[in-house]
């Protein structure tokens, strides 16, 4: 058994290695991938905030991958010629021209190239959307996202809306999960085949109204 997992590990590294290297504008050459019972570790440099983004989704797609971990640092070349004031300024006119994200509910400070985000919003893609926003800013390094959400109550139908939004979705057999709703909180439990499909089926269990937080329980099956 030690065997067939230590086999299978090795095989997961070296098809994420591969996919790495398939993807323009990742470093792999600077990248280190390690796999343990089917969560692959990435460490190493990488050149700017959108590669380092782009290797972890990489080794995310790749079959097998049980789980990710992100041990990757950013070290962007010449970065002190971009100071923080440099970056808050740019990063709050890019909150301010966002569609996305409600105007004047999104400040940001910098700090050592790290982007803080804060403020309160009524939904999680408009999160999302507030640090999507700054990520490609020159000399950002990391995000912190403490944005709050202060979501209106679900809907009384929520359970429906998302297990019908689940079984829309091409991605996955909905039949395999179960939605759970406790309050503004969601509970997904069940089987997945793989690391997207379980990214995808809390994607679309933040969509709904009022979602406030999201428990992912799902499994992963062969």
């Amino acid at each position: 058994m030690a065997e067939t997992i230590f086999n299978s590990d090795v095989q997961l590294k070296n098809t994420v290695d591969e996919e790495l290297s398939y993807i323009a504008g990742i470093g792999a050459d600077r990248l280190v991938v390690a796999a343990n019972d089917g969560t692959v570790t990435i460490s190493g440099d990488t050149a700017s905030l959108p590669e380092r983004h782009a290797a972890k989704q990489a080794a995310m797609r790749v079959f097998g991958a049980k789980a990710v971990t992100d041990a990757m640092v950013v070290r962007i070349p010449n970065a002190r010629e971009v100071t923080d004031t440099d970056i808050a300024e740019m990063a709050n006119r890019m909150l301010g021209w966002a569609v996305d994200v409600p105007a004047g509910t999104v400040k940001a400070m910098a700090h050592d190239h790290v982007i803080t985000l804060s403020g309160t919003v009524a939904r999680q893609d408009q999160r999302t959307a507030a640090a999507r926003s700054v990520t490609y800013l020159r000399g950002v390094t990391g995000i912190i996202n403490s944005i709050e959400l202060n979501a209106p109550a679900p809907a009384f139908d929520a359970k429906a809306t998302i297990e019908a939004a689940l079984r829309r979705s091409a991605q996955f057999h909905s039949q395999s999960i179960t939605v759970y709703i406790d309050g503004a909180e969601v509970t997904l439990r069940g089987n997945v085949r793989s690391w997207n499909e379980r990214r995808q089926a809390e994607g679309i269990a933040w969509a709904a109204a009022g979602v406030s937080n999201v428990r992912n329980e799902l499994a992963f099956t062969a």
